[in-house]
């Protein structure tokens, strides 16, 4: 149920967690994992191909770097990406909304 329900939503997620910082891929996975409790256990083969795309479409840029003496790709959010991020936030709350009205139906009206 978990991987139908991330399914189109991967994307924003990961803008979300750059938000904070720039952060190299197994921090962007630990970083998903820590901000949904646990919930998310994001395969590698899941979110790197994920962060291309992202870079690809502007959205994020990356550098290497070294951390804890390994280098890396440290991915940070590019203004793109923050306006991204601005709409899937958006598009989020009105989504849950419906569904919640759906879920949870007020009083019938005549």
């Amino acid at each position: 149920m978990m991987s139908e329900a991330l399914r189109g939503h991967l994307d924003a997620l990961i803008l979300a967690v750059l938000e904070r910082e720039p952060l190299h891929g197994y921090a962007v996975m630990e970083a998903l994992q820590v901000s949904s409790g646990g919930a998310l256990d994001l395969p590698t083969g899941s979110l790197y191909p994920a962060l291309r795309r992202l870079e690809r479409a502007g959205l994020v840029e990356s550098e290497w770097s070294t951390v804890s003496g390994r280098r890396r790709r440290t991915y940070q959010l590019t203004a793109a990406g923050s306006r991204a991020l601005a709409t899937e936030r958006t598009k989020w709350r009105d989504f849950a909304a419906m569904v919640d009205g759906v879920l949870h139906p007020g009083p019938a009206t005549a």
